[in-house]
């Protein structure tokens, strides 16, 4: 292992901590996945960016990784404060589909963007539906000292825990809640384990328990797939900072309940060592929201001619924790200098000689990148320790390929797997091809060579009024760009 510490904020203690796995050699981490009910948009995306790296920090440094993603096919709820339709089944009704086949449909469209992003996949897809009878059962295991029954389904009693909300910080100075009351329930904040179907009513999506027929409650998914799969307590419970004030808060009050064991302030109390929580993407238009009908998808980048790694760039150029406002002139850059980078691999081309990576001038570069992943995974400084090194000059490149292939395992840029023909903006909906356009160019160049500028110059217009603009001098050495 690397000999920096690794250091991680702990969303649940508000404090940077040193990483002590619980089982000696292993890290186990769970991520919240996506509710399978729609495209996911690139702020959802920018989750699994900053749990990939993480992953790929973990195994830098080492130790044997198991990343478990869940998948959420029952029990989402349109309102997140535990109020409103099951969002698998109104997406089902509003296409006149089988819940089945969207959950289908939009997880397979959701790996195909973590494909697209370069995300390593985890060791499990663990998919809600799988554990019904393990979600009954652990219900069952806590309803007795935990829970009460209401005509709606069973409720978890959030005063029946020490230190509910912590996480979230969920009281004020003043004392009050974050949620208002709603009928029926002992505490504003009480949340459902287990949701009854309405007398009269059939959903595609339900199961026979002791609290009648009806579905789980989304909390619950996520405690029991963890205890399942990673069992009490893990090192590494990650989401997005929006988990952090309801969904986490009551994940972690089962876990107490589950486990018998007191309050945060041991923080493995509440199923997981360290909780992790990346910030908000925002973006100014509205169209970050999946009720406004088009929204910011990956695919949208990508059909307007940018690699979806600039997206992954763009997320690196930001601290996980850090806010990171969209904006197409900020993709631009942020493909720029992945440009950049791209061209400066190119010119390594030997293979490494055995992985060898400590050549004094590449010293500064490598501690630095070290420092700045083991600093709570600051990316911003890594990529400016992979850019020193990839400006090294006068050493062997297949030393120079070994440290820049060490350093982007952690990144996940695949530099060396991307060229610069695969950078090109190129919109979905240009009308022409790239063989005609690398034909047009082939000709110009022939014209500009013979000093026939008459010809070039019409070439050029001709490309132009096709929205190809030919870059002269331009200094990344690109030939063109679709606008």
């Amino acid at each position: 292992m690397t000999d920096a510490p690794l250091k991680l904020f702990n969303s649940l203690t508000r404090e940077l901590e040193t990483f002590q796995p619980v089982h000696t050699g292993e890290a186990r981490v769970y991520t919240c996945g996506p509710t399978v009910y729609n495209y996911p948009h690139i702020g959802n995306m920018r989750a699994y960016v900053f749990a990939d790296v993480l992953g790929r920090t973990l195994t830098h440094k080492g130790y044997e990784l198991t990343h478990i993603i869940n998948i959420t096919d029952v029990g989402h709820l349109t309102d997140d404060a535990d109020e409103g339709e099951d969002k698998m089944e109104k997406m089902a009704a509003e296409k006149a589909q089988s819940i089945w086949d969207i959950a289908k449909h939009y997880t397979e469209a959701y790996w195909e963007d973590i494909k697209a992003l370069n995300i390593r996949q985890p060791a499990k897809w663990s998919v809600a539906t799988d554990y019904i009878e393990e979600m009954i059962e652990f219900a069952k295991s806590i309803a007795d000292k935990h829970c009460y029954e209401l005509d709606s389904g069973l409720y978890f009693d959030v005063s029946t825990i020490e230190d509910y909300g912590r996480l979230a910080r969920a009281i004020t100075e003043d004392g009050e809640g974050r949620i208002d009351t709603v009928e029926g329930k002992r505490n504003a904040a009480d949340f459902a384990i287990w949701r009854k179907t309405p007398a009269g009513e059939t959903r595609q999506m339900e199961w026979d328990s002791p609290w009648g027929k009806g579905a789980p409650g989304w909390h619950l998914e996520c405690s029991v797939m963890g205890e399942k799969l990673l069992g009490f307590p893990f090192d590494i419970h990650t989401g997005g900072i929006d988990h952090r004030e309801i969904h986490h808060p009551n994940e972690i009050a089962q876990n107490q309940a589950f486990c018998g064991c007191g309050g945060l302030s041991e923080a493995t109390n509440s199923g997981a060592r360290i909780w992790m929580h990346n910030n908000f993407l925002v973006e100014r238009s509205g169209k970050m929201s999946k009720s406004s009908g088009e929204f910011l998808r990956l695919q949208l980048l990508i059909d307007k001619g940018y690699h979806p790694l600039a997206y992954r760039m763009m997320c690196l150029q930001a601290h996980y924790r850090s806010e990171l406002e969209f904006s197409w002139e900020g993709l631009e850059a942020a493909l720029t200098r992945l440009k950049r980078m791209v061209m400066a691999a190119e010119r390594i081309v030997d293979a490494p000689d055995g992985g060898v990576t400590d050549h004094p001038k590449f010293k500064p570069a490598r501690e630095k990148f070290e420092a700045a992943i083991s600093d709570d995974l600051n990316t911003p400084i890594a990529l400016t320790a992979l850019e020193d090194a990839l400006a090294v000059k006068k050493v062997d490149t297949a030393i120079k390929r070994a440290v820049a292939e060490h350093m982007d395992a952690v990144l996940g840029l695949g530099l060396f797997q991307l060229t610069r023909a695969a950078l090109r903006v190129r919109p979905k909906s240009a009308e022409i091809s790239e063989e005609e356009i690398e034909d047009a160019l082939a000709r110009r160049k022939a014209a500009r060579a013979e000093k026939d500028f008459a010809t070039s110059d019409a070439l050029r217009d001709e490309l132009a009024s096709k929205s190809v603009e030919v870059m002269d001098g331009d200094p990344l050495g690109w030939d063109w760009k679709l606008g």
